[in-house]
């Protein structure tokens, strides 16, 4: 026989009384979360203060099924100038070969 059971097998009524402790879990209140896009919603956290996101579920390409670049900071302008120089580049040496 274990010794945290009941002969019947339950669990004794003492322990389910203790748990949860008091006092040593933090608040777990309604916070407002707010997206880039302007979407707000509430849910529940341990967190102080509302939340601000960039990408939320109602403007996530996974769940919108559209794709839609997220620019931070300009870095996709950024990549795509770096891809035009290469290629204008690789063209203006080829010219130079062919001649």
């Amino acid at each position: 026989m274990q010794a945290n059971r009941e002969p019947a097998g339950e669990i004794r009524s003492e322990k389910r009384d203790l748990m949860p402790k008091e006092g040593i879990h933090p608040k777990y209140e309604a916070i407002h979360v707010k997206c880039a896009c302007g979407n707000t919603f509430e849910t529940r956290s341990t967190n102080k203060g509302d939340i601000v996101v960039e990408i939320c579920a109602q403007c996530h390409p996974f769940f919108t099924g559209k794709q839609k670049l997220v620019d931070t900071a300009g870095r996709v302008d950024r990549f795509r100038r770096k891809v035009a120089n290469v290629e204008a580049a690789k063209a203006a040496s080829a010219k130079g070969v062919a001649k």
